[in-house]
């Protein structure tokens, strides 16, 4: 049995630290955040009551979203984007998900797969053999980043196991993350204007990339195991 070192048992312990402050902040917006369907008009009024605590709240959820893979990440952001409009919620999406990213990377780094796994399936962390590429490792990542339906939180742990400087890769997959997010804070925000026939058409149009997408992913990573062989 492999022991934990000193460095490793810091990371954990990071990991379950932010996770303490995370868990409660999820659990104070949980009860509004199902009034949605409710009485969606007093869960944007409550949203804007707390102030900078609501926006604090969101970037903690998609950071809680992204460490807890599980976690679906859609419904957050067009919640956000019905809270708070298009823009805000997609900045305050992007925060939270690039933050959670920079903690799963971290702690990814000091485990490496053995993290993994208590999350994904061995196939799936298999599948991130692209990873090794480094000679078009950026250009695949973005790009993979950047296509609606990938599986961005299996990818948010992957890229601990890669040797690009953290500061680079965040950037890079920031910018590559804001299509998949704005389409989801823009449908939100016409569901809070009760503009439902552009929602849905918002809804229909990224269901439809995020398939094709997650074909072109399927490709990349057929392309990566082949490469290896």
């Amino acid at each position: 049995m492999n022991r934990i070192s000193p460095k490793q048992l810091k990371a954990l312990a990071l990991l379950l630290a932010v996770l303490c402050c995370l868990i409660p902040l999820a659990l104070w917006l949980l009860g509004p955040l199902m009034q949605i369907a409710e009485d969606p008009h007093a869960f944007r009024m409550w949203v804007q009551e707390q102030g900078v605590l609501g926006g604090l709240a969101c970037v903690g959820l998609m950071m809680l979203q992204v460490v807890v893979a599980v976690l679906p990440g859609e419904p957050l952001e067009i919640a956000a984007g019905y809270a708070f409009g298009a823009w805000q919620g997609m900045l305050l999406c992007l925060t939270g998900a690039v933050l959670g990213c920079a903690l799963v990377m971290a702690v990814t780094r000091r485990f490496g797969p053995r993290l993994m796994r208590a999350f994904f399936k061995q196939e799936q962390i298999d599948s991130l053999s692209f990873l090794q590429n480094r000679e078009r490792l950026r250009l695949i990542l973005f790009i993979v980043f950047f296509i609606p339906g990938s599986p961005k939180d299996l990818l948010n742990y992957g890229l601990g196991l890669t040797r690009l400087r953290m500061p680079g890769v965040l950037l890079l997959t920031g910018v590559a993350r804001i299509p998949s997010i704005i389409t989801s804070t823009v449908g939100g925000s016409a569901l809070g204007e009760q503009n439902y026939l552009f929602a849905a058409a918002v809804f229909v149009g990224t269901a439809l990339l995020s398939a094709l997408g997650l074909l072109c992913y399927r490709r990349i990573t057929r392309a990566g195991s082949h490469a290896d062989k």
